[in-house]
Parts: structure tokens; sequence; C-alpha cells
């Protein structure tokens, strides 16, 4: 097991500290709560009833198969916002004060086919804490061997091509988190430098909600719609190619574009830089002007102030966002954000195509 990168721990007036010192005033100045607010609250019960909806129109009505299809892509694309805008806020504990309620969010990731328990592990713990260094955070690992983004990965022949392909496999994600990617994190020694220790009732409950997953998605479909087995198939497919392109794309935009980071462990295996630090020379925003993305993408195109301030619900990051930059800019620390989705895509492909040729000098 990789033993822990440690972050220097400084003195005085930081970065961090003063960030945060504003960030607690403003909440308290104008009496807001950092937890879910009535737009959040409308958020949360509109996608679960778009959910809820999709589902058992696929389900039980008898429609044409090309609407069926347009139904269960809109329900892959809607089962990723569930993850966006409120398992994601639920895990982290910043979607309410109570701890039931975002245990019950929390819960809901098991619906759309990821273990609640190994996000907290891989995402909460160890991308949040070593965000971006290659060997410690495994979020970054997509498809190894075959898609590279940081000069520590080996360069091999194909992936010259990987500014085309990369985008095929993200949609692929989705479909390999379900199946692969849960048992395998479960089941490491370790993920990154944390050890993995589970509770005995973790190894029921990721069996457990897996299985009843595929009965919800695969073998309820097979018992009443009027289909064939690979008809079915097709449609799970279908469903996790659009869940799987929704995510992939988000996460890689908001830490693989021109601009941040890949740090790497000085000779002792600790990092020169405080943590904060590191988090905004690592992490970048997009189309933050967007109240379209601001609205799907549950703060996920907020990443600075998410990596920041994960206890915080995202429904507040556009108010904070003006704190940070200020607070960054006056620290000399860069503040990373493309204006656009597309901006940020375009991007992300730049960053693909450097990382699949050789380096020249």
């Amino acid at each position: 097991m990789k033993s822990k990168a440690k972050f220097p721990c400084l003195a005085g007036n930081t970065f961090y500290s003063e960030v945060r010192r504003r960030v607690n005033n403003d909440f308290k100045e104008n009496n807001r709560s950092i937890n879910a607010n009535v737009l959040m609250w409308f958020k949360a019960f509109l996608f679960l009833t778009i959910f809820l909806a999709l589902y058992f129109s696929i389900l039980l009505l008898n429609v044409h198969s090309a609407i069926l299809l347009g139904l269960t892509i809109f329900l892959g694309a809607t089962c990723a916002f569930i993850g966006f805008n409120i398992c994601h806020d639920a895990i982290h504990g910043s979607f309410s004060s109570s701890k039931r309620i975002n245990s019950f969010f929390s819960f809901l990731f098991n619906m759309v086919g990821a273990s609640p328990y190994v996000w907290n592990i891989t995402h909460n713990v160890v991308h949040h804490t070593y965000t971006n260094i290659p060997g410690h955070d495994e979020d970054i690992e997509v498809a190894p061997g075959l898609i590279r983004i940081c000069t520590e990965d080996e360069l091999k022949p194909h992936q010259r091509f990987q500014q085309w392909y990369a985008f095929p496999l993200y949609s692929l994600a989705s479909l390999s988190w379900v199946f692969r990617k849960d048992y395998k994190k479960f089941f490491q020694k370790s993920v990154g430098a944390c050890q993995n220790k589970h509770p005995k009732v973790e190894y029921f409950n990721l069996f457990f909600y897996k299985f009843l997953y595929y009965f919800i998605f695969i073998g309820l479909p097979i018992l009443i719609m009027p289909l064939a087995w690979w008809q079915i198939a097709i449609g799970f497919v279908v469903l996790h190619m659009a869940q799987g392109l929704t995510m992939g794309l988000v996460f890689q935009l908001a830490h693989v574009v021109e601009g941040t980071t890949f740090p790497i462990t000085n000779a002792e295996g600790n990092m020169e830089e405080a943590w904060a630090e590191h988090q905004m020379r690592t992490t970048a925003n997009f189309a933050t002007q967007s109240p379209v993305s601001a609205f799907f993408l549950g703060g996920l195109n907020r990443q600075i102030e998410h990596h920041l301030f994960p206890k915080i619900c995202h429904v507040h990051y556009g108010r904070i966002s003006i704190i940070v930059k200020q607070t960054a800019l006056e620290f000399g620390l860069p503040y990373h954000e493309n204006s656009t989705f597309l901006s940020a895509l375009r991007s992300h492909y730049r960053i693909l195509k450097k990382m699949g040729r050789p380096e020249t000098f």
C-alpha cells in the first residue's frame, strides 16, 4: 500500500483560513443555512418525479420502439442528474443538517447503479484529499492503458488517437460502474493510500443493493415488458451510455483541462504545497454563468467551490464563488474557469491530444 502523502501545515494568515473566515461570515451575516434551501428541495422533488415517470412509462406503456428508446436515453440522463444534484450532496453530508435525511438521499445512489459506501471512500476521502495526484487519486485513472491524461503515465502508440475514442469510452463509464468498478474498489486492499477495512454489513449491502438494481432495471422489464430479453439488454446498455456520457464529461471537465496540474510527491512522499492551494491548481470551473448548467449539474460546474467547501450545499456555490475568486486573486493563486461547457470540452480535447503524443522540447 502506498504511504499517505501529507500536505504542509502553514501557520499564519493562509489562503484557506482567510477564505473560510470570509465565507462563514457571509452565511452568518445574511442568516443563511449552508444546507438545502427551497430551490434544492424543488430540484430533488423534480428529478425524482421525472425518474419515476420515465421508469414506469418505459415499463408499462406500449409505445413505438423509437419513443421507447428516447425515453430510455432521457432516463439515463436523469439518473446522472439525480447523482449530481441529490446523492452527491447527501453523501457529502451537505444536503441537510439531519443525518437521517442525508442517509435517505445517499441511499438513492443505489438506485442509479452505484454504491454510496464505495463512492464515499473513492470520492469523498481519496479524491477530495489527493486531487489529481498520480498514484493516489484513482478518480483520474479513467480506462488505464487506454487514456493518458498526465505525463507520469506511460505513453502507448494507440493513445495518439485518444482524443477521438475517449468520448465513446466515457459513455461506458456507468456500465462499468454497475458491473465492475464498485466490486473492484471494494475488494482492493486499498484505494490510493486509504486501506480498505469494511464493516461486515457493507459486504451484504454491496451485493444486496446491486442485485436489487439488476432486478429493477433488468429482471422486472424482462418479466413485464412485451420485448425479447436481447431488446431489454439493448435498452439497458443505451440507458447507461446516456448516463455514463453525462457523468464522464462533467467529471473530466472539472480536473482534466488546460491550466490544471497533476502534482507529484517529493522525495519524502509528501506534497510541497498546502492542501487548499493544491485544490486551486488542480480544479477548474466551467459554464458558471449558465443557469441551465447550475440547475442540472448540481454545482459540479463549480468544482473549485465544491472542493474547498464540500459541506456546503451546491445551491450556494454561485454566491460564495465571488468570495473564493477574490480571495484567490489576493493570495496570488489561480482560479481556473472556462466560460462555457463547449470551451471546457475543447480544452479537454486539447489535453487528450497533447497527452497522446510524445513531449517535445
